[in-house]
């Protein structure tokens, strides 16, 4: 009864809002990570971001205007993480997501840790990008107009795998809902292993070879890695193979088979 009415509920949002394929086409153009799906692959993302774009609340800065294709492109990044997924699953996955709120550029809050002795420091914090339980993702544009390359660094992508994280819990903790057949064991000892190794590397003094805020708490360190497998797999597979594999296996995608040729540089062109 619910995949019926599930299909229902797609074919009647078809007949109202007509797939705009111009503003498609001009997102894989500008865009290397969307440029380099095959053309099922894209034809899937893009139905979905479209939905995506009608169904979550996206709030502007009041000085700012977005285009219909980078608006597209914005949740065609979002949906990236869940290309691989059937579309029941993916409808799923960001129902904690009912609004995305752009902010002009980097933002501050007042953060608060508790260090070892149980004291709590309070300090500004600047941050691109921030979600939390049930709240909007929030995005700096100036950041989100950087995104969609193969840098390594994409915060669309990083606050989404937050709300992925949060899909079974309160708080992100690196521990998302698996499907059944992945061993939330085998999670825990890939993603133990390359935290201990960011810890390691910080402790000589040296840089881990992925961003060193993965190694600030394990929800990061899963978001890190997201943002690296989608937009650096090559990186994170030389660092990380397992993980490489353990997130294949969860994304169901290999994006190494979609990395440009060596020495072509792609850059997004928002």
């Amino acid at each position: 009864m619910l995949r019926w009415w599930r299909r229902w509920q797609a074919e009647r949002f078809k007949a109202r809002h007509p797939f705009p394929e111009q503003d498609w086409q001009e997102v894989r153009l500008r865009l290397p990570l969307i440029r380099s799906l095959n053309d099922s692959e894209a034809q899937r993302l893009g139905q979905r971001a479209w939905r995506l774009l009608h169904r979550k609340r996206l709030s502007i800065p009041q000085e700012s205007e977005l285009d219909p294709s980078t608006r597209l492109g914005l949740f065609a990044q979002a949906g990236l993480l869940t290309l691989g997924w059937d579309d029941a699953d993916a409808f799923d996955a960001f129902a904690n997501v009912h609004e995305v709120l752009l902010l002009p550029d980097v933002f501050r809050r007042q953060a608060r840790d508790m260090d070892d002795a149980g004291v709590v420091h309070e300090y500004p914090d600047e941050r691109v990008g921030e979600t939390w339980y049930q709240g909007p993702v929030v995005l700096s544009l100036a950041d989100v107009m950087t995104c969609g390359d193969w840098s390594g660094a994409n915060v669309i992508i990083h606050e989404f795998a937050h709300k992925l994280d949060m899909g079974n819990s309160l708080d992100v903790d690196g521990f998302p809902p698996l499907p059944a057949d992945m061993s939330a064991s085998s999670w825990h000892r890939v993603f133990t292993a390359v935290w201990d190794d960011l810890q390691e590397h910080l402790a000589r003094g040296e840089a881990p070879p992925i961003d060193d805020y993965a190694a600030s708490h394990p929800g990061e360190c899963f978001a890190v890695c997201c943002e690296y497998f989608f937009t650096a797999p090559q990186v994170l597979a030389d660092a990380y193979p397992e993980l490489y594999a353990l997130l294949e296996h969860y994304f169901r995608q290999s994006p190494l088979t979609r990395l440009p040729n060596p020495g072509v540089v792609e850059q997004s062109l928002w």
